[in-house]
């Protein structure tokens, strides 16, 4: 599956309106759930990989109350509000793998709300040529990292496919 849905305003494309409702439904189904929302200028550039989207003073966290998409028009409310929101968009890109989605606002083109589930952090472990050992137990591998300088190990359970899917990768 695509991790990347997009909808476009007046696009041809052939599955345009068939983005527009899969991205609605997946807005819908935010309700009472926690969601970040941030948003930031588009560099002069255009270039949207360069957006920095770590944590800034105006980001939201709530609990999104009721999202909808009626027509093309973007609608929420935060909880225990009545005050309804909503932007209408010339672009929706859904990235499904980190259930976000980016709004780009009509009324404002240089601008690009992000809205999504809080961000899942993974604390980070380097090391440089580790020691390395697989164990076969139990039709399962035991894959150990070792490094005896800064006396770290790292110990991996793989299933017979995981081990595949790692030996493909490394290949790659």
């Amino acid at each position: 599956m695509q991790t990347k849905i997009i909808w476009q305003q007046n696009s041809q494309k052939a599955d345009n309106t068939d983005n527009l409702a899969f991205i609605s439904q997946w807005w819908s189904s935010l309700g009472n759930k926690d969601v970040t929302f941030a948003q930031r200028l588009i560099p002069a550039d255009g270039a949207l990989d360069k957006i920095n989207w770590d944590k800034q003073r105006f980001d939201e966290f709530f609990t999104l109350n009721n999202p909808q998409i009626r027509g093309i028009t973007v609608y929420w409310c935060k909880l225990n509000s009545d005050l309804e929101r909503n932007t209408t968009p010339y672009q929706l890109v859904l990235d499904t793998r980190r259930q976000q989605l980016y709004i780009f606002p009509q009324s404002q083109n240089q601008l690009i709300i992000r809205v999504g589930l809080p961000e899942v952090s993974y604390e980070t472990v380097e090391m440089t040529n580790p020691e390395t050992e697989c164990q076969q137990l139990d039709g399962k591998y035991l894959l150990t990292l070792r490094d005896p300088i800064g006396h770290i190990e790292v110990k991996v359970n793989l299933s017979p496919e995981n081990l595949s899917q790692l030996k493909q990768t490394l290949l790659e």
